[in-house]
C-alpha cells in the first residue's frame, strides 16, 4: 500500500479523498494555486505543495508543476479527483513513464473512452445497445447535413472529446445545423482544446441512469448498482439519486450487465460509471463512460456501505477486488444536491467572494462533503461547486424530505447559492412522483422565482442580529473568536 498520495485537485473532492487516506494511514500532498493558498484541503492534508498562480495552466493543469511535487514530496502515488487532468491519458502515461502510480484507469482506455466516436464503435462490437448516430467525427458541413438527415432531426451535436455539456447543441430543422454545429465546435474547441463534433439521434424526455463500476488488474469486473441523475441544468447534474425510481429488478440487471460489459470491452482498470439514457418504453442505450471518480459517488456510498476511494486506492496498489456481484446491496434510498456558489436569479452566473458564514445541517443519515468554511473566499477561477448534500432514509419519500429540512437547515452567507431552487424541485409533485426527465428544468422551472421562505430567514436572522452587534459592546465570546455565531446569539435558531 502507498505511504504517501499525492492529490492533484482541489476543494470538496480533495478534503473527500483525503477522509479515506486519512482513515488508511496514507499521508496525503495537497497541491494549490496561489488563490487556494487558505483552501480548505490545504489545510486538511499532511503537507501542501504551492503550484503556481490562480490559472489552471499554470497550475492544476501543468503537468510538470504536478510531477514535480510528487518528485518534491515523495508521494509514489496520485489521485486526479475529478476534472482538471483526470480524464486525461497524456498525464495518466507521464504518471506512468515517471513511476508514479495513477490512481485510475490506464492511460489508453481514457483515450479511447474520451473520444465518443471511439467509444461508440467499442460498445457495438461488444454488443451494447447504442444511440443511432455517427461513428466518426466530422467537421464539413455537407457530409453534417447528409448524416442528419439520415440518422433524422431532431439530432443532437456532441463533441467528440469531453463533456459535462461542452460543445452540445440541440438541432430540430435542417436551417438551424450550420450555426449550430460552428458553435459546438467552437466551444468544444475553447473547453478541451479538440472542435472536433458529431451527431446523434436527439430522444425526447429521457432519463440519464449511470452505473457505477469497478474493475481490477485482475480480470473482476462488477457494477455498484445504478444512480438517476436526470435532473440537470445546461446538460450539468444538480441532482443525483440511487435507486432510479424508473428501473424494474429485470431492467436493473439487464443494465448493470450491459455496464460491466462495456467495461470489460474497454479493457477497464478502477473506478468508473457507464452511462445510459432510458426512453420511455425501457429501452436503454449507452451514452459514454466517465473515466474516474464521479461528483455524485457518495449516494451510492450510502445505499452499499462501500468506500469508493479506499476501492480505488487498493486497486491501483495492484490488489484484487475483495467484494463480488452478489455482495452488492442496495439499502434505502439516498438523494445528493450540489451545492454551487451561483446566482440562481441571474441564470445561474458563478458567484465569487468571501464566506462570512457557513452552518452545516446535521441529524441522521445526513452527510456533507465540503471544501469551504466561514472566512473562506470563493476564487473566480475554477468550478464553484462548494459542497454535496447527500441524505439517506429507508424509502425515496422520507429521503425527499429529509433532503428538504436538511437544505432549510443550510445557511452559507457571503456568496449566493441554488439553495432555495434546490427546495423547491424537491418539493414538487412531478418530482415526489419520480417523473424525472433530463426536461425537467426546462418543463417545470424555467421561469422559476424564490419565495421567501427556510433558509431565507435564517439569513434574514443572521442579518438582524450582525446588525444589532454593531452597536452592542463585545462580548468574551465574540473576542475570543472570529465567527460570532448567530446561532448562539439567539438561541440556536431554526428555520
Amino acid at each position: 500500500m502507498f505511504e504517501k498520495i499525492l492529490i492533484a485537485n482541489r476543494g470538496e473532492i480533495a478534503v473527500r479523498i483525503i477522509a479515506t487516506c486519512r482513515e488508511m494511514g496514507i499521508r496525503t500532498v495537497a497541491v494549490y494555486s496561489e488563490a487556494d493558498r487558505d483552501a480548505l484541503h490545504v489545510l486538511e492534508a499532511d503537507q501542501a505543495v504551492c503550484l503556481g498562480p490562480a490559472e489552471p495552466m499554470e497550475s492544476y493543469l501543468n503537468m510538470d508543476r504536478i510531477m514535480a511535487a510528487a518528485r518534491a514530496s515523495g508521494a509514489r502515488a496520485i489521485h486526479p479527483g475529478y476534472g482538471f487532468l483526470a480524464e486525461n491519458p497524456a498525464f495518466a502515461m507521464r504518471c506512468e513513464q515517471e513511476g508514479v502510480v495513477f490512481i485510475g484507469p490506464p492511460a489508453r482506455a481514457i483515450r479511447d473512452l474520451g473520444d465518443k466516436t471511439v467509444a461508440r464503435r467499442t460498445m457495438i462490437e461488444s454488443g451494447v445497445p447504442v444511440i443511432p448516430g455517427m461513428m466518426q467525427p466530422e467537421a464539413d458541413p455537407d457530409t453534417l447535413a447528409r448524416e442528419a438527415d439520415r440518422i433524422g432531426y431532431p439530432v443532437l451535436i456532441k463533441a467528440a472529446a469531453g463533456g459535462g455539456g461542452k460543445g452540445m447543441r440541440v438541432v430540430h430543422s435542417p436551417g438551424d445545423l450550420a450555426e449550430a454545429a460552428v458553435s459546438a465546435s467552437s466551444e468544444a474547441r475553447s473547453a478541451f482544446g479538440n472542435g472536433a463534433i458529431y451527431l446523434e439521434k436527439y430522444l425526447e424526455k429521457p432519463r440519464h441512469v449511470e452505473f457505477q463500476v469497478l474493475a481490477d488488474a485482475h480480470g473482476n469486473v462488477i457494477h455498484l448498482l445504478e444512480r438517476e441523475c436526470s435532473i440537470q441544468r445546461r446538460h450539468q447534474k444538480i441532482i443525483e439519486e440511487t435507486p432510479s425510481p424508473a428501473l424494474t429488478p429485470g431492467l436493473r440487471e439487464e443494465m448493470g450487465k450491459a455496464a460491466t460489459a462495456a467495461a470489460k470491452a474497454a479493457g477497464y482498470v478502477n473506478a468508473g460509471t457507464v452511462e445510459f439514457l432510458l426512453d420511455g418504453q425501457g429501452k436503454f442505450y449507452f451514452l459514454e463512460v466517465n473515466t474516474r471518480l464521479q461528483v455524485e459517488h457518495p449516494v451510492t456510498e450510502m445505499i452499499t456501505g462501500i468506500d469508493l476511494v479506499r476501492q480505488q486506492i487498493e486497486i491501483a496498489a495492484g490488489s484484487p477486488l475483495r467484494i463480488s456481484q452478489e455482495d452488492i446491496v442496495g439499502r434505502g434510498h439516498a438523494i445528493e444536491c450540489r451545492i454551487y456558489a451561483e446566482d440562481p436569479l441571474s441564470a445561474f452566473l458563478p458567484s465569487s467572494g468571501k464566506i462570512h458564514f457557513v452552518k452545516e445541517p446535521k441529524g441522521p443519515g445526513i452527510r456533507t462533503d465540503s471544501g469551504v468554511y466561514s472566512g473562506y473566499t470563493v476564487p473566480m477561477e475554477y468550478d464553484p461547486i462548494l459542497s454535496k448534500l447527500i441524505t439517506h432514509a429507508q424509502n425515496r419519500s422520507e429521503c425527499i424530505q429529509r433532503m428538504k429540512r436538511a437544505l432549510k437547515d443550510y445557511v452559507i452567507l457571503g456568496v449566493l447559492t441554488p439553495i432555495p431552487f434546490l427546495v423547491d424541485i424537491l418539493s414538487s409533485e412531478a418530482f415526489e412522483k419520480g417523473e424525472t426527465y433530463t426536461d425537467f428544468i426546462d418543463t417545470h422551472f424555467a421561469d422559476w422565482r424564490p419565495t421567501l421562505e427556510g433558509t431565507d430567514l435564517a439569513v434574514l436572522a443572521y442579518v438582524v442580529d450582525t446588525l444589532a452587534n454593531r452597536t452592542r459592546r463585545p462580548s468574551a465570546f465574540t473576542a475570543e473568536t472570529q465567527a460570532c455565531s448567530p446561532w448562539l446569539t439567539l438561541g440556536n435558531f431554526r428555520p
